[in-house]
């Protein structure tokens, strides 16, 4: 991360040299006053505020370089794009091996997922959802997804018995949700803890 220590005969002096330097606004940065300012007497003994300023890093980028970092070391280098998708900043890949980085049923791509959000949420104050997708894998996961939401159903209401789906990413989970928002035979709750949380429909209690 790029930091610069600076001096200033007050604090705000320091600070704004300091964001000059290093062109970013204030809440960009961490501020660490290293030494206040101090009067002298009669033009003796003072001396000037020293501070060390720190550019914050940027959670989208520092998941970025990851990403990027362990597709290379597993043998799949990929060219990714990033856009944003109301809160979601999605990442999409692109290669030559990219069904290595799916896996089955996208299991390897939601690892994947897991971990980059572990990296871009380290230690920052708002969380960021970063989304992985492969080559519109995430489309088509939907629609199986969707039929999968559809299917459970239908064996709740025959057996009156819940059904619990494997373990998804949250934004997975969100597709079944959604599915089966406006039945009102079966109702669906996301329980356990990630990456193992899961969703489970179960027969309406409101029938």
């Amino acid at each position: 991360m790029k930091k610069v220590q600076v001096t200033g005969k007050t604090v705000e002096e320091a600070v704004a040299a300091a964001l000059t330097e290093l062109q970013a606004s204030q809440d960009q940065v961490e501020i660490n006053v290293l030494e206040d300012s101090k009067k002298g007497f009669l033009g003796f003994g003072g001396r000037p505020a020293l501070v060390e300023v720190m550019v914050k890093a940027d959670p989208v980028q520092t998941a970025y370089d990851y990403l990027q970092d362990v597709t290379a070391k597993m043998g799949v280098p990929v060219t990714i794009t990033k856009s944003v998708s109301g809160d979601d900043v999605i990442f999409d890949m692109n290669g030559e091996k990219i069904a290595i980085l799916i896996g089955k049923r996208g299991q390897t791509l939601n690892s994947l997922q897991f971990l980059v959000n572990l990296v871009a949420n380290q230690g920052t104050e708002k969380f960021v959802r970063i989304i992985l997708d492969a080559e519109n894998y995430r489309a088509r996961r939907k629609e199986s997804l969707q039929r999968l939401a559809a299917h459970s159903a239908q064996k709740v209401m025959a057996t009156k018995r819940s059904v619990a789906l494997e373990p998804m990413p949250a934004n997975e989970r969100k597709v079944i949700h959604m599915a089966l928002k406006n039945e009102r035979i079966v109702e669906t709750t996301s329980e356990g803890t990630e990456p193992f949380r899961k969703v489970v429909i179960r027969p309406s209690k409101t029938r």
